[in-house]
């Protein structure tokens, strides 16, 4: 298995982060490593990330978990599980206020390794992303680069 991590402190509620988190259309208007999200952030549709890092190949996974101001999961990958991808994106409430903000990404499934082979490491792009929602819940200007 491999994985990918970025964790943020938030000075803003679990209710704030999630209006950005779930609001995927948003996400290239600050700065995301996100060009673009196609899709809806609903149980059961498919999504589609076109993320600044590599162009040339989106991320297409279905949303299987949504626990409001808590937590957000995708699922891709290869048919029949052969290499399965799951992002998560987990909110946790500080006690005296903010937000933890967690961003991972597992690899798994027989033919993982092969995938892996050809995906960059992404935890420079998780981070930038950490970053970018922080500063945007926070109210600092955040924009992507041009």
């Amino acid at each position: 298995m491999r994985s990918f991590e970025a964790v943020t402190r938030i000075d803003a509620s679990p209710e704030e982060v999630w209006a950005l988190l779930i609001d995927v259309g948003g996400w290239r208007d600050w700065d995301s490593g996100v060009d673009r999200v196609e899709g809806t952030v609903a149980l059961g549709e498919p999504i589609t990330v076109y993320a600044t890092m590599i162009r040339n190949r989106p991320f297409t996974a279905t949303v299987t978990e949504l626990r409001p101001r808590e937590a957000m999961r995708w699922r891709g990958g290869l048919p029949a599980g052969l290499a399965v991808i799951e992002r998560t994106y987990l909110l946790d409430a500080q006690d005296g206020g903010g937000t933890v903000l967690t961003v991972r990404e597992d690899h798994s499934g027989p033919l993982a390794g092969l995938l892996g082979r050809s995906t960059p490491d992404l935890n420079p792009s998780f981070r930038q992303f950490c970053a970018g929602i922080k500063a945007k819940a926070e109210g600092r200007v955040s924009r992507p680069a041009t």
